[in-house]
């Protein structure tokens, strides 16, 4: 499993969430497998429930959803659409190992870990509208693996509450997703500064579960400490599929994990000094330069040296110095980079370092 491992170098670990983008077919849903991998996923995730375990056949009025990418579909319809068949997991899992990918599952009941330890699952995650169920959290991290918790709608309290249900039975292996459980997702929505507040408050890696569409919201969360990216994945939008809608698609996916990449690139660690590809800069540096020719014995004044570029001059901070009365210990012809055998008495004084 490398999430771990990748949380412990400090490199983002990137899922790719296949949901119901398989559209009920097994030859797609291994598709996605295969196209997530040439897109530079991490891990490829799964939902495991079906319709009865997450809800129940119920036409009352609680029971529709009016609002939304699902307007006027009844949960237990909805579910039923999108819900990816148990007995493919195996093969999934499979598929997905043998390319080098984790494979990573989101149970919604007690059956569902049951099932998912029984194919041997290495990492369960909790989806946002789970995150105040209890027992489930209990469940899935009483098997000691790693727990990714996402965080949607989730006040301080609720999530310090689930995260203390793992803690509640030995499991310190957690990972927070901050989320915004709208889909798709608005930027004004997502509040990003909220990552390394979640990192300070609660002492656990934080991520970003992303329904919102490109890659600039994933490219801020990683510069804000973020160390998880989910994202819905499909091979392409015009399959519309239940969840496409706010997926990437795979030339999506893959131009945002080439920019999360980028983004630890760029962000390194803190230093000062000169980067070794920047020393050939150095030569374009100001030092002090004779800019007319100066006769021995000659002051120098604004008009005959000045601070310019290149480098190999004197330093500048002498500028103030030399033109307060110092003189020219000889002839200094135009373009000349000062030194101190061109001053009357040469340096003077504590003996700072040159440029």
């Amino acid at each position: 499993m490398k999430l771990e491992e990748y949380l412990n170098k400090g490199k983002t670990y990137i899922i790719a969430e296949m949901s119901g983008n398989h559209g009920g077919s097994l030859e797609k849903a291994l598709e996605i497998v295969h196209a997530a991998k040439e897109a530079g996923a991490d891990c490829l995730k799964t939902q495991t429930y079906t319709a009865d375990t997450l809800t129940i056949n119920c036409r009352t009025d609680p029971f529709l959803i009016k609002t939304g990418l699902w307007d006027k579909e009844y949960l237990y319809d909805l579910y039923q659409k999108a819900y990816t068949p148990w007995d493919w997991m195996p093969k999934i899992k499979a598929e997905a190992e043998s390319l080098g990918m984790d494979f990573l599952s989101t149970p919604f009941d007690a059956t569902a870990v049951d099932f998912l330890e029984g194919i041997g699952a290495e990492c369960y995650k909790i989806a946002s509208f789970e995150l105040v169920d209890i027992p489930l959290i209990k469940k899935a991290a009483s098997t000691g693996k790693p727990m990714v918790i996402s965080c949607g709608m989730g006040t301080e309290e609720e999530i310090q509450e689930a995260l203390d249900a793992c803690l509640s039975v030995g499991n310190e292996r957690v990972a927070l997703l901050k989320c915004c459980s709208a889909y798709p997702t608005n930027y004004e929505t997502m509040h990003l500064r909220t990552i390394p507040d979640m990192i300070r408050r609660y002492q656990v890696p934080v991520g970003l579960s992303d329904h919102s569409e490109g890659s600039l919201a994933d490219i801020a969360a990683v510069a804000l400490g973020a160390s998880v990216i989910e994202k819905h994945f499909c091979i392409s939008k015009q399959d519309n599929t239940v969840d496409s809608a706010f997926s990437l698609s795979k030339a999506e996916f893959a131009a945002m994990v080439q920019d999360v990449r980028n983004t630890e690139r760029a962000l390194g660690r803190a230093v000062y000094g000169p980067a070794p590809e920047e020393t050939s800069s150095y030569a374009l540096r100001r030092s002090l330069y004779a800019v007319r020719d100066i006769r021995a014995g000659e002051p120098f004044t604004p008009e005959n040296i000045r601070s310019i570029r290149p480098a190999g001059g004197l330093h500048t901070r002498y500028y103030e110095g030399l033109i307060s009365g110092r003189r020219a210990s000889r002839d200094i012809s135009f373009g000349t980079p000062l030194s101190w055998e061109d001053v009357e008495g040469g340096q003077q004084g504590e003996n700072p370092k040159e440029g």
